[in-house]
């Protein structure tokens, strides 16, 4: 086992000692843990002074461990899902988000073919619009989580990313803070999702989407452009099936021309005619049959690949239609 001085010398990071024999084990697996940490980083261009502030003072995180294994108690309907989210309260904030940014949005908008209303959507959705962005140490979550080894792999490289995004100097580790996963700022980037996708969009040479509202929004509609974002489609709509419809054919997968859709009796929620256009067409039924039904477009697909999950996607729609 390397010992407190060999640490230094190896990797310059100063471990914490915490008093009592099953907290100091612990204190030193963990040290143990960031001194590879360290070697690697190093090796892929992290100053010493960069791993130094990062890593110095940081130990486990009890907190990020309880809510990484905590289990919901039940799985929420659609209906609690969607009530839940898209709220009068929320909607009326967005509204006002909307119209506070409006110039900024349409710039936004302009430059990378995206709907501004679903920037504002996700933003609301992601963080209430700015107003939690979570308020963890992001580079001690990522450590405690790889370290705790359930899904370390995976944790180890958003740490790995974390630590280069600190190198070129976007943020500072003080200010590195978000969700208890990692998830970062008003957009809630993984930081290798950072990587990729964040931009600098006022010029002033950093990507911050933690404090600069101007590069937060502009990433987002640059993660849903290189998505795959159709800046001529909408996301999808409510409608209304026929009493002959067949549940068994709705879902994601099952996707046809919307016309067919058409010859079959789906109309818009109001009961008037849709289009008869040739672009693909899936039918959900989230809430089983019975309840609200939507036909879903290329672009709710390009939503899902921000989260992965059709009441999301569809929470994301609703709202953007609402907002503006």
């Amino acid at each position: 086992m390397l010992n407190r001085r060999s640490l230094i010398a190896r990797f310059g990071v100063v471990p914490l000692l915490l008093v009592g024999g099953a907290a100091e084990a612990q204190a030193a697996s963990f040290q143990e843990f960031l001194g590879g940490v360290a070697a690697e980083a190093r090796g892929k261009g992290v100053s010493q002074a960069t791993l130094q502030r990062a890593l110095g003072s940081i130990r486990p995180n009890d907190k990020v461990l309880e809510l990484d294994r905590r289990q919901p108690e039940f799985t929420l309907t659609w209906d609690q899902y969607r009530d839940g989210r898209v709220s009068a309260q929320r909607v009326e904030r967005g509204r006002k988000a909307f119209m506070d940014n409006q110039g900024l949005l349409e710039a936004i908008g302009a430059r990378y073919q995206v709907s501004p209303r679903v920037i504002v959507a996700v933003w609301g959705l992601e963080t209430n619009y700015g107003g939690f962005t979570g308020n963890f140490n992001v580079v001690e979550a990522l450590a405690t989580l790889a370290w705790e080894g359930r899904r370390a792999s995976f944790f180890r490289a958003e740490l790995m990313a974390a630590l280069r995004i600190l190198e070129k100097g976007d943020v500072t580790p003080e200010r590195m803070r978000g969700s208890y996963a990692g998830a970062m700022g008003h957009p809630q980037f993984m930081p290798t999702s950072f990587e990729r996708l964040a931009v600098d969009f006022n010029g002033d040479g950093r990507r911050d989407i933690w404090d600069d509202r101007a590069d937060a929004l502009a990433s987002i509609a640059n993660y849903l452009a290189r998505s795959g974002w159709r800046s001529d489609e909408r996301w999808g709509r409510e409608v209304r099936l026929p009493g002959s419809f067949n549940p068994s054919i709705a879902g994601r997968t099952n996707r046809r021309p919307l016309r067919d859709w058409v010859r079959m009796g789906v109309t818009a929620s109001d009961g008037s005619p849709l289009p008869p256009l040739d672009m693909d067409t899936a039918i959900l039924l989230p809430g089983g049959a019975g309840g609200q039904a939507f036909a879903v477009y290329q672009n709710f697909n390009v939503i899902r690949r921000y989260n992965p999950s059709d009441y999301y996607a569809l929470v994301i729609g609703l709202l953007s239609d609402l907002v503006a």
